[in-house]
This record gives structure tokens, C-alpha cells and sequence, in this order.
């Protein structure tokens, strides 16, 4: 049995995200992807939270936010998520790391609203407040990623189940490329009879850093045998209504067009793609691009062109490329290993030396960057422009009409089909817009003539006193909840939360150990519990709960009757002690000598002196700090000095703050002021500091505040299609190849999925297909589909005489045998036996008497162990028994290519042409075609001549009709197998 459920994705044209569940026999649950949106909608991932208890395996397939965007939110927030087996490509787990921590570093909203609905009655509309979601941190997610199982391509593997789950009996799953993205995966699961391609997002073509999905074997003509008519496949539909499809070549032409055309009139130009997965394939082109032509006739263009690739983790993101050589195309790696083995004085420069490609990761570096009066390329996350750099480079080069915005994929809308983010109007813009087509490129651009975009800009902010009380309420009911849906489990886990939340006023090196401990709503819950308790916001009796009994003071009873979990057990702290993975810690200081001692306690010093410090409520003199200097005071020594009237002259720190905060090193404030009034800010010299001062940190919860904001567009708009996903015309070519069972089309809007369902439809049932059944699905999120099929499967002996007279042809590395028997419950006995019995008749009884008895014993330990035997054909004809003659003994075995028919038929000298997919026309009268199924049908038409068709003279080619010669060759080229009988 197998069914599948779309969890995310599915008929929706406002969420590209995709999750998958595929539920097989005996229990076995696998989860393949947790896609996310711009919108990060946490209602979205409902769905799978509800099946995280009884989920086997959790499988990524491509490094996008629309496949593991909500991977480390869901590590973070589902209790038990972190428990299941996750596999993935090595690419797929450094690139989406890399993603992830750009994600949550750079948009706020991605940590997640809390719903209105669990803020309490009165909260809900469109005034309620947007409360904030703890964010995992950095650390964090290299932690979720590293627990990912790493698997190489065409590597069968059986995966190990989650701690809840059932047996999988079996299941093996192997990656196959997929193409998309570097380390892009097609999985295959195999579990019993049941066979499932689960291909999402897929790319044919090969690109120039990318190769192409693994679909072909090495000759290109048919699928490679694993992937081979499976049970289902599961295929996404996004994408394939694209109005205006390109060859590759002639793409990366366009792009390298438009981007000369632009720096050449003194322009910029932006293009917002991701920042870890299609950003690889246009930072190559153009870095080849430039490396090409560095010498060239327009060299000059090229050398003041800047290339900056802007994004908080491209540094990450690059060092992860170029340590994964091996996943790129075959082109890339031997011109890699053909600059590694170059002799010379110099190393050659390899194709992933990113010579012409330079790293923004903050924001100052952006702004100098887009000041400058040369033309550049800027490659800036994201595609949306709801988040990273896109939004803010835009805003800086909207206004010049030089500058071009080149949208390297469709932007779909987020809100309910609306475009309200400022990348989906800008999509629609260049959509409708008044367009001329460049003489360059022949690409569609629009001039955006002083257009103005209204678009939502969210920032963080701190909660005020009101909401602090309605946020702490909301998590003293969220951790009863969480308590009483435990049951009566007051687990590790569960004491942990009690535990943190009692020592909310412990060190903080104690409460980050017991962090570790925790895992899911339980970690995320004690953690803004123990920040909100310390403004002691407004918790009654009822929120507290049992814990009154340790927070309250006086209390020493609570009412326990009807309740259920803690509620009903005392609490009980454990305090546990500070350990790593090489046992407690200790603190060196408190083995230190007395004469070792340094400033340990205010005690002593290394001289023996004791330290002048100031008990509390001592009066001291002004300017005596007690003996505690802390770094601030530290940093500004120079200016107490300054306003001390104590001058001297500046040294190598003072140059170092200078550079960083602006200031001149003068020794006078007077100085300093003119050199901060009078500095021109056009001058922008290349040795301008990196500082950047850290955004505000925000104690405590969080909310997210909206504010609209204006944007006057003047430069031009262009469109190049690199999203690299496979066409429509592309799949219907690999449907007939693949010949699966049944279909499903599982992501896309509905459109899309209608189209391509019904092209499915008729093309399977053209080919061999049951019209009356249905074999394409394309359900909706949360409705389950019943992919099984009908299949039985017998078991049978081998009688020996029979296998004795088995011939075994070797086809394509198989063992193929075919044969004929009669199927008899009974073994018939052998001549040997009979003879055996006249002999010896007492010891035959007595063999025969013990093999009886073993035989019953093995019947009642496995009552299968009795299964029917195949016997010999007889050679005389009985009644009711079929005879030897009756018997096919041959079978042509084998897959014949239409491409080597066509050689061969050219080879004996016809006349052999395509016409059409599959179609083979010969000598202008005799058609070969080929089904879904592999079936040869040759037609021969009437003519006249040798060349006739349908003529047949003698058995020789020469008097031999066209027909007959094409069948001919069609025989020769199968394999014969000799049966037995």
C-alpha cells in the first residue's frame, strides 16, 4: 500500500514552498521536504507538526527555501522533530545551512508570528499584535544540519528509523541528480513491490556550472534501469506555462547582452536571486564572462566592472563551493583538473577560482559599493526582496534610468494572489509595462518611467508594558498545555522546563548547559519564560500553577484534585552540574595559590596588595571608580584625558578608532568637529573602514511593527529566465521513457497542474494505458491518494528435473531463462526413488518415515513452508494436460533503439527518417514506431518494385520487400532466449 498527501504547495499560486508526505506499508511515513514562502506563514507547517509523532524519515531534495526553508524552524518549535532521520547530498546540507543562517540573520518575520488565536479572546483581527517566535540562532542550525545523514548519488541506502516509528522493513532510498541546483536530488524509494521516483524540481539541460538531472543512461536514449517504470511519480508542475522558452546557449547570451549594453552607457545593474542555490550558475557565467574577456578587445569595460555578490553568508557560501568539485558537470571538473596539472611557474586559474567576484556581507560595504561611479553587477539575495540586500540596492540605484533590474525568475504573490511585496510588483510591472526589445539582446525591457511602488517594510521592536503581560500570559498557558498533553510523562524533558523556569536568577553559564537538555516548544518556552520573568509582568495564581508552591511566597498548599500531569506532583528543581563531552567542568580559579591570585574576589593581587574597593553605600572620592573598569570606560580614556586637559600625541590605537568611528586624531574637540563637518561624503576612497555598528539587541520578546514605505522606480526592467526547471515539452519527451504506473503532480497553481494533468492523461493512455482508470493525480494540500497498485505475487518450486533442463542466456548482465511447466501441489517422485525402493526397500521406508516426520514438524513452525512445484511438460499428449508443443519455448528478449534501427537500416542501404517522436519512416513506405511500453509496431505500405512492402519473393534481402526487411532487423536486433519444458 502506498499513499501520498501534499502537505504544502499543492494548487496554491501564493506559496512556492513544497512538503510531501508518502505513507507505505506497515506504518512507514516519509517526509520529503519542509519548503517555506516570503510570506513564512506558521500556519503553513500545521501539517506537519500534526504528523511529527509518526513520521520514519525526513528526505531534502534541493538547498531553496522552497524545499527546507522550514527545517530549522521546525527543529526549533515541534517538540520530537530533531529526533527523526533527515537525509540529504552534501551540497544540499552546506548550501541550505548557509541559506538558513542568511535567512534568519537578514529577515526578522522568519522567526514566526505567535497566532492570534493563542493571545486569548479579544486579541484577534487585524490590531492584534504581531509577537515574535524565538529565532534559532546560529549555532543552532549548524546543529540541526549536522545531525543530517549524508549520502552520495546512486548510493543505495537503508535509512535508520526515528525512536517512534515502526519497522520500514527494508526501505532503501538513493539520490540521483537532479540538476536545479548544485547537489539537487531525484530520491528513489524502493519498499517491497512498491517503486516510487519522487523527482520536484528537475532541470534536463546541462548549464555551465550544473549538471543535468540523471534521468538518461550514458547513450541518452533511454531512462537508466532504477528509475524505470516505477509505481508512482511524484513530479511537480511549476513552471512548465512559461510563455517564452530559450535554448540555454541563447539565455546566457542574453544575460551576457544585456549586462555589456548596461555597463557601457555608465549603468548598474541589479539581479535578486537567492543566495546559495541558482545565485552559483549566474556568479560563474559572469565570472567566466569576465575572465574571458579580461584581455580582449573591450578590456577596459571589463576591468572597471565590478562583480559583488551581496549576502551575509556568501563568504560560507563560496568556501562550500569550492570544496564540492565533484558535484559540479563533467566540464568543470576537467578543466579543474586541467589547471591542477598544468606545469608552470604559476598555477592556472581553475573555473571555480571566483577571481572576478567580490563579497558584500554588510551593509556599509553595499552602500560604498553602489556609491561609486563605475558601473557593477550586483548578485543580491532575495528574489522577493522582502529580505537581504535586493531591497536596499534597489532603493539605492532606482532612481538612475541607467541602472536595469534583471529578474532572473517569476516572483509569485504571497498574500492571497495580491501583490503587496515590492518583488512581486515589480514583476507584474515588467509584465504589463510599456516595452521596447533590445537590439543587443533581444530580450523584452520595459522603462519604468517614474512609477511608484508602495510596499510593506517590517521592523523588530521591543514589547511595552501591556503586551509584555498579554506575552507572558500567553506562555504560562502554552507550557501548561504543553505539560498536560504529557500526561502523566514528567519526564527529563519535561523538569528541565520547571527547572529553568525556577532558576531564572542562576548564572547564565548554568541555565546555556541546560539548554542542551531541552529540545522543541519546551527549550523555546523556558527560554522567553525565564526573560519575562524577570520583569515579573502580571502572572497570576492560575498561570503559574504548581510552580506558585516555589515562586509564591507563604504558600505552602495548592488544590491538585482533577489535575493531570506536573499539575499534580510537587515541583522539584534538580540542580545539575556544568559537563562536556570530557566530563564536569571545574573552575581554575578555584585551585589557584594565594600568590597566584589576580584580582580573584577583590582579594588580593600578584604584589600582594590588597584592592581599594568600595563596599556598598561607602562615599568615594569623584572619579574613583572603586577599583572596576569595565571596557567602555576603557574605549574612551583618551577622551577623559582630552577633557582632563592631559594632551598627548595620538598612537597606532588611536589611528585604529579613528578609522573605525570617523573621527580625526586631533588632540582638541574643535578639531575633531570640523573634520566630521567639513568631510565630503562623495569622496569615498577604497581604504574606508568595514565598521559597522551591530543592530539593536532586543532583550526579551519581540514584535514585528509594519510601516509603509514609497519607492519611485526610473530604471529599466528586463527578464532572463534562469529559474532552471524542466519544460513542458521536456517532460511529455520523458513520460513515454519512464513509463510509470501512475502520476502525480504534486506543486503548482491550479493552472498549471490542470494543463499538464491533461496532457498527462492522454499521452499515458495513447500509450498502452487503461483509459478507464485513472493513472494522473494532482490532489490538493492535506487529501491523500491511494497509489497503490494491483499486484500479486506467487511463490513456486523448481522441480529438478525441470531445472536441469533450464538454459540461461546472459541479456545486458541478466541471467534470463524462459520455460514452460505444469504447476502440481505434489512433487511427483523421482525414477531414482522407485529404484531405490526395489533395493532397499526397509532402510527406504525408514528414510522416507524420518523425512515425513521433519516435514510435519516444518509445517507446524512455518505453516508456507508446503508450496506448489512447477513439473516438466509431458511429451504425450494427455487429457487435460497441456503438451510440449504447446509450450512457447522462445522469447525475443531486449529494448530495441529506434536510433540503432535507423543505423542499421542505413547500413544495408535504405532509406531511414524521422517523422515525428518515435517515428521511423523507411524507404518512404514502411513505418516503425515505438510505445510507452517498449512495443515495436512496423507498417508497410503497398508499393511497387523491390522496395515493395508488403512484397516477399524469396528469404534473401535482395528479393526480400521492405517490410520484411525491417522485421528482419527488428528480430535481429532482440535477444532469443531458449525456453524449457
Amino acid at each position: 500500500m502506498f499513499t501520498f498527501t501534499p502537505l504544502l504547495g499543492a494548487h496554491s499560486p501564493a506559496s512556492t514552498g513544497s512538503s510531501s508526505l508518502l505513507e507505505l506499508d506497515g506504518g512507514v511515513k516519509v517526509l520529503v521536504d519542509i519548503g517555506w514562502d516570503s510570506a513564512f506563514d506558521t500556519a503553513s507547517l500545521a501539517e506537519v507538526e500534526r504528523h511529527t509523532s509518526t513520521l520514519s524519515v525526513i528526505l531534502l531534495t534541493h538547498a531553496t527555501l522552497d524545499h527546507l526553508g522550514g527545517y530549522a524552524h521546525c527543529c526549533k518549535h515541534i517538540p520530537l522533530f530533531d529526533r527523526i532521520p533527515v537525509y540529504a547530498t552534501t551540497p544540499v546540507v552546506n548550501l541550505g545551512r548557509s541559506l538558513l543562517e542568511e535567512l534568519y540573520a537578514s529577515a526578522p518575520a522568519a522567526a514566526g508570528l505567535v497566532p492570534a488565536s493563542a493571545l486569548g479572546a479579544g486579541s484577534g483581527g487585524d490590531d492584534s499584535p504581531q509577537f515574535l517566535l524565538q529565532a534559532p540562532t546560529a549555532e543552532e542550525i549548524a546543529g540541526y544540519f549536522s545531525r543530517i545523514n549524508v549520502l552520495k548519488y546512486s548510493q543505495p541506502h537503508q535509512p535508520v528509523p526515528s525512536p517512534f516509528s515502526p519497522p520500514l522493513r527494508g526501505l532503501t532510498v538513493t539520490a540521483y541528480s537532479a540538476g536545479h541546483t548544485l547537489g539537487g536530488t531525484i530520491w528513489h524509494l524502493q519498499h517491497g513491490l512498491e517503486s516510487i521516483v519522487y523527482a520536484a524540481d528537475w532541470n534536463q539541460t546541462k548549464e555551465s556550472l550544473l549538471p543535468e538531472a540523471a534521468w538518461l543512461s550514458a547513450g541518452g536514449s533511454e531512462v537508466i534501469e532504477p528509475l524505470q517504470s516505477p509505481t508512482a511519480l511524484v513530479c511537480s508542475a511549476r513552471g512548465v506555462e512559461k510563455s517564452h522558452v530559450i535554448p540555454r546557449k541563447q539565455r546566457d547570451e542574453s544575460l551576457i547582452a544585456l549586462v555589456r549594453e548596461t555597463i557601457s552607457q555608465g549603468g548598474k545593474v541589479l539581479i535578486p536571486t537567492d543566495s546559495s542555490a541558482r545565485v552559483l550558475e549566474l556568479a560563474f557565467i559572469l565570472n567566466q564572462t569576465w575572465r574571458e574577456n579580461m584581455d580582449g578587445p573591450h578590456a577596459a569595460t571589463y576591468r572597471n566592472t565590478k562583480i559583488y555578490l551581496a549576502s551575509k553568508s556568501a563568504k560560507s557560501t563560496m568556501r562550500y563551493v569550492q570544496s564540492m568539485l565533484e558535484w559540479t558537470n563533467e566540464g568543470v571538473m576537467r578543466d579543474a583538473e586541467a589547471a591542477m596539472n598544468a606545469k608552470g611557474n604559476a598555477p592556472a586559474s581553475g573555473p571555480l577560482d571566483w577571481k572576478h567576484v567580490s563579497v558584500i556581507d554588510r551593509q556599509s560595504q553595499l552602500e560604498r559599493a553602489m556609491r561609486k561611479k563605475h558601473p557593477s553587477i550586483i548578485l543580491a539575495s532575495d528574489t522577493s526582496m522582502s529580505w537581504g540586500f535586493a531591497r536596499q540596492a534597489l532603493q539605492l540605484l532606482a532612481e538612475d534610468a541607467r541602472n536595469l533590474v534583471i529578474l532572473p525568475e517569476k516572483v509569485t504573490a504571497t498574500n492571497d494572489g495580491a501583490a503587496s511585496g515590492l518583488g512581486e510588483q515589480i514583476w507584474q510591472h515588467w509584465a504589463s509595462g510599456t516595452s521596447h526589445v533590445s537590439s543587443h539582446s533581444g530580450v523584452k525591457v520595459v522603462d519604468s518611467s517614474g512609477t511608484t511602488l508602495r510596499f510593506h517594510h517590517n521592523e523588530v521592536a521591543s514589547l511595552e508594558s501591556a503586551e509584555t503581560q498579554l506575552y507572558n500570559q500567553y506562555l504560562a498557558r502554552q507550557r501548561q498545555l504543553h505539560s498536560t498533553q504529557q500526561g502523566d510523562n514528567t519526564g527529563t524533558g519535561e523538569l528541565a522546563t520547571a527547572d529553568l523556569i525556577d532558576e531564572a536568577a542562576s548564572e547564565s553559564s548554568e541555565s546555556s548547559d541546560e539548554d542542551q537538555e531541552l529540545q522543541g516548544k519546551a527549550l523555546n518556552l523556558s527560554t522567553q519564560m525565564t526573560a519575562s520573568q524577570k520583569r515579573k509582568g502580571g502572572l497570576t495564581t492560575e498561570d503559574l500553577g504548581i510552580n506558585i508552591l516555589l515562586k509564591g511566597k507563604g504558600i505552602h498548599d495548592y488544590d491538585v484534585r482533577e489535575k493531570r500531569g506536573r499539575e499534580k506532583v510537587f515541583p522539584f528543581a534538580t540542580r545539575r552540574h556544568r559537563a562536556d563531552d570530557f566530563g564536569e567542568l571545574i573552575k581554575p580559579e578555584d585551585y589557584l595559590r594565594a600568590e597566584e591570585r589576580d584580582e580573584i574576589d577583590g582579594v588580593e593581587l600578584r604584589d600582594q596588595t590588597a584592592l581599594d574597593d568600595a563596599a556598598v553605600g561607602q562615599k568615594r572620592k569623584w572619579g574613583d571608580d572603586g577599583g572596576r573598569r569595565n571596557s567602555k570606560q576603557q574605549n574612551n580614556k583618551r577622551t577623559r584625558l582630552d577633557r582632563q586637559g592631559k594632551s598627548r600625541a595620538p598612537d597606532d590605537i588611536d589611528a585604529a578608532i579613528a578609522r573605525a568611528t570617523g573621527e580625526a586624531m586631533g588632540n582638541g574637540a574643535q578639531k575633531e568637529s570640523s573634520a566630521l563637518t567639513n568631510g565630503d561624503e562623495d569622496s569615498v576612497s577604497e581604504e574606508e573602514s568595514d565598521y559597522e555598528p551591530e543592530d539593536a539587541d532586543f532583550q526579551g520578546p519581540r514584535k514585528l511593527v509594519y510601516t509603509t514605505q514609497e519607492l519611485t522606480l526610473n530604471c529599466k526592467l528586463a527578464h532572463v529566465d534562469f529559474s532552471g526547471t524542466f519544460e513542458k515539452r521536456d517532460f511529455l519527451m520523458m513520460l513515454p521513457l519512464i513509463r510509470p504506473r501512475k502520476l502525480v503532480l504534486m506543486s503548482g497553481s491550479t493552472s498549471e497542474l490542470d494543463s499538464l494533468s491533461t496532457e498527462c492523461k492522454a499521452l499515458m493512455s495513447r500509450d498502452g494505458g487503461d483509459a478507464e482508470k485513472q493513472s494522473v493525480f494532482a490532489p490538493r494540500n492535506g487529501e491523500a491518494v491511494d497509489m497503490s497498485v494491483d499486484t500479486n505475487a506467487w511463490s513456486l518450486k523448481i522441480s529438478r528435473k525441470l531445472a536441469r533442463k533450464l538454459i540461461w542466456q546472459n541479456v545486458k548482465g541478466l541471467g534470463i531463462v524462459a520455460l514452460s511447466g505444469v504447476l502440481k501441489t505434489e512433487p511427483e517422485a523421482e525414477e531414482g526413488d522407485d529404484a531405490m525402493d526395489e533395493v532397499d526397500g526397509t532402510a527406504k521406508k525408514k528414510l522416507k518415515l524420518a523425512a515425513s516426520l521433519a516435514e510435519k514438524k516444518l509445517e507446524r513452525e512455518d505453516p508456507d513452508a508446503r508450496l506448489p512445484v512447477l513439473e516438466p511438460i509431458a511429451t504425450s499428449a494427455q487429457a487435460g494436460v497441456p503438451s510440449a508443443r504447446d509450450a512457447e519455448l522462445n522469447l525475443h528478449v531486449g529494448d530495441l533503439r529506434i536510433t540503432d534501427l535507423r543505423a542499421l537500416l542505413r547500413a544495408q542501404g535504405h532509406t531511414a527518417e524521422f517523422r515525428g517522436e518515435g517515428t521511423l519512416l523507411v524507404d518512404g513506405c514502411c513505418v516503425v514506431r515505438k510505445g510507452a511500453q517498449g512495443r515495436i509496431e512496423v507498417e508497410g505500405g503497398i508499393g511497387s518494385g523491390s522496395n515493395a512492402g508488403l512484397v516477399r519473393r524469396d528469404h534473401s534481402n535482395s528479393g526480400m520487400g521492405t517490410f520484411w526487411q525491417v522485421k528482419k532487423a527488428v528480430y535481429g536486433g532482440l535477444a532469443v532466449v531458449g525456453g524449457a519444458s
